[in-house]
Parts: C-alpha cells; sequence; structure tokens
C-alpha cells in the first residue's frame, strides 16, 4: 500500500497558535515522514482561514521536494476554478523538474463558498471551470502545449518553459465525492481522492461506479482510490479515543464552521448533491452525531486497532492508497509526533506488506 502523509496547516482548535508556529509544527512533521517510510508528502490548498490556509500548495512542495529529497510531493488539491489553468501547468512543469519526476499532481474544484467568494467567483462555475481546466492541464504536462477555447479559458495554443520532463502517467488526482466529480475523475484517468469524513459503507457505490466508469472511458484497471484521513495514533485505547474524540470533534467541528454545512446554500449550488447529502445527515444529528460518524470512518487507537480498522474498510471499498493527517483540531505537537511515529513504526510496515484485494460489490 502506497501512504502518504498529509499537511492541513490548521490553527482551529488551538490557543493563541500563531500562523507562524502552524507552518512550524506542519513542517516538522514533515521532516519526520520523510524519514519515516511514508511515499508522499500531500498538502489541501485553503485560504483566508483558520480552518486551513495554504495560499500555493506548489509553492511549498517545491521547498519540501528540496528538503527532503528521497519522499514523493503532492497536492491534494490544487483547485483550479482559483488559477489561470496556465500557470499551474507552468509550476507543476517547474516543480517536477526540480524533483526529477516527484510531484503527484492532484486537483480539485472547492467546496467553501466563503473562499470563492473572496475570489469574486460563483461556485456554480466550479464544475465547468474545472472540466475545462483540468483537461487543458494535463494535456499540457503530457505534449508540451497549452491552448483551450472553452466558455472559461480561451487559451491560444503557446508552448510551456521548461517543458515538462516527464510522464505524468499514474501521478494524477482528483478529489470526488458526488457523482459528477466521480465521472470527472474517470474521464481525466486520475486516481479519486476522497476524505474521511462519513462511514465507509455510504461511500463504496460511488467508489464502485467511479471504477466502472473508468473502465468505460479507458478500458483498462483504474488507479487506486486515495483516502485521506485524520488520525491519533497511541499506545493505550482509552485514553486515545478520549483524544480522538476531542481533536477529531473539533476538526468536524471546524469543518462545518468552514463550509457552512448546517446552511442551506448546498441544496441551490450546482453539482454539490454529495455535501448536500451530508448537510443533511448534519442536521439530523448535529454536531455530536457527525463527530460519532467521522470516528467510525477515520482511524484512531492502538496500532493493532487501527490496522484492524483499515482491514475492514479494505473489504468495503477495495485496494486504496492512504494519505494520513496527524495535526488537526488542536491536536498538540507532541501528540501529533507520538502518533506520526508510532503509525510509522507499528501500522506503516503492515499496510506495505498487503496484497490486493477485491472489493466487495455496493449494494
Amino acid at each position: 500500500m502506497d501512504v502518504g502523509m498529509m499537511m492541513v496547516f490548521a490553527s482551529y482548535g488551538w490557543e493563541n497558535c500563531s500562523d507562524g508556529r502552524v507552518w512550524d509544527e506542519e513542517i516538522q512533521l514533515a521532516g519526520l515522514a520523510a524519514g519515516a517510510g511514508f511515499d508522499c508528502l500531500w498538502s489541501a490548498e485553503h485560504h483566508f482561514n483558520d480552518y486551513s490556509f495554504v495560499p500555493d500548495n506548489l509553492h511549498l512542495m517545491t521547498y519540501l521536494t528540496a528538503r527532503h529529497p528521497d519522499i514523493d510531493v503532492g497536492t491534494a488539491a490544487v483547485i483550479l476554478p482559483w488559477h489561470d489553468p496556465l500557470r499551474v501547468a507552468e509550476n507543476a512543469a517547474v516543480l517536477d523538474m526540480l524533483s526529477k519526476g516527484r510531484l503527484r499532481l492532484g486537483m480539485g474544484r472547492g467546496l467553501a463558498r466563503r473562499e470563492f467568494n473572496a475570489f469574486r467567483l460563483s461556485m456554480d462555475e466550479s464544475r465547468g471551470r474545472f472540466d475545462e481546466a483540468a483537461p487543458m492541464i494535463i494535456n499540457a504536462l503530457k505534449t508540451g502545449y497549452m491552448e483551450g477555447d472553452g466558455k472559461y479559458y480561451k487559451q491560444p495554443r503557446v508552448e510551456i518553459r521548461p517543458r515538462p520532463q516527464n510522464s505524468f502517467d499514474g501521478r494524477i488526482y482528483a478529489v470526488a465525492s458526488s457523482e459528477d466529480s466521480v465521472d470527472s475523475a474517470a474521464k481525466l484517468g486520475a486516481h479519486t481522492v476522497m476524505f474521511a469524513d462519513r462511514p465507509w459503507e455510504m461511500r463504496a457505490p460511488v467508489i464502485e461506479h467511479g471504477r466502472t466508469l473508468h473502465r468505460k472511458y479507458h478500458g483498462t484497471e483504474p488507479p487506486h482510490i486515495m483516502l485521506t484521513e485524520f488520525c491519533v495514533c497511541g499506545p493505550n485505547l482509552a485514553e486515545t479515543e478520549e483524544e480522538a474524540r476531542k481533536y477529531q470533534g473539533k476538526f468536524v467541528e471546524s469543518n462545518f464552521y468552514h463550509y457552512e454545512f448546517l446552511g442551506e446554500h448546498f441544496k441551490t449550488v450546482k453539482g454539490y448533491d454529495a455535501y448536500q447529502q451530508k448537510a443533511e445527515i448534519a442536521r439530523k444529528g448535529g454536531i455530536e452525531g457527525a463527530v460519532t460518524a467521522f470516528m467510525q470512518a477515520a482511524s484512531w487507537g492502538t496500532p493493532d486497532k487501527i490496522l484492524r480498522g483499515l482491514e475492514e474498510r479494505r473489504k468495503v471499498v477495495g485496494d486504496f492508497e492512504l494519505n494520513v493527517a496527524f495535526r488537526f483540531g488542536g491536536t498538540p505537537y507532541d501528540v501529533s509526533a507520538r502518533g506520526l511515529k508510532l503509525f510509522a513504526k507499528e501500522v506503516l510496515p503492515v499496510l506495505k506488506s498487503w496484497g490486493p484485494v477485491k472489493a466487495a460489490k455496493a449494494a
């Protein structure tokens, strides 16, 4: 199994936590992961708020690829509606050249209304902008030329310099939860990226649908999905459960705040049906119900409990790549570092030894 470490860069849940401290702690964890057997360092893109602030994850990864030359770097994800696709392709080509082919380019369309508003963009356009921009970027990284004549991007044919040096085959990722996003990811031939925020039995049908669509569009077996989650790992089950309920709970709270899941706007925004489902669950069960559902999906506890949970997950969704965050929701640095080190020592070697498994057929 391919296992990465996710960096969120959040201050929501901490008291008197400066932005500099946030970045220092995440970069320290990246150094621990790079020397502990993880396959990739990943980062989100978010703006303006305590929930997460990484305004340019390609910029961040350019720094990390120089600091840690023996691990891949990835974006989970670059939010395409907020960028000029030509600049995304150029910056990806530069980073991939400098890293000698270690960049995994993940792309998404965005979810937070507050971020779209700040960029003076409508969420109603996110699907159209993503579906235009993503193929343009992938084709530019393949051919060395960018062009487009769609509704949103009128791009005259231009050469990318420095020219892309390596094939991006197998290194394209796309965040997807709703059926139209899964369809979009399948058309791109990308690894689908999903986040642990609800029981995996709820996810299984759309995951299997995505695999079917990939086979339809490409005639090949789909790449593994990547599941990004938020882990609390420790030696004592009872203590770790208490920590998980506190820190995963605080992360859920920040998630509700940032994405406004208790609001009504997902009913009227185009293409966000999966998040409307999540919003309905949130309204029915409240924060406590959402935390319980989150803890059913995410990993927490002793290494043995975490491994058993991941084994059960494979039975539900089939083989997957894993991307694990250890710092979120006010988790103290020593708890994050303890969890990362224990996970690397006792969970990671077992995950690396696993052979393929077939998913149970979704009902």
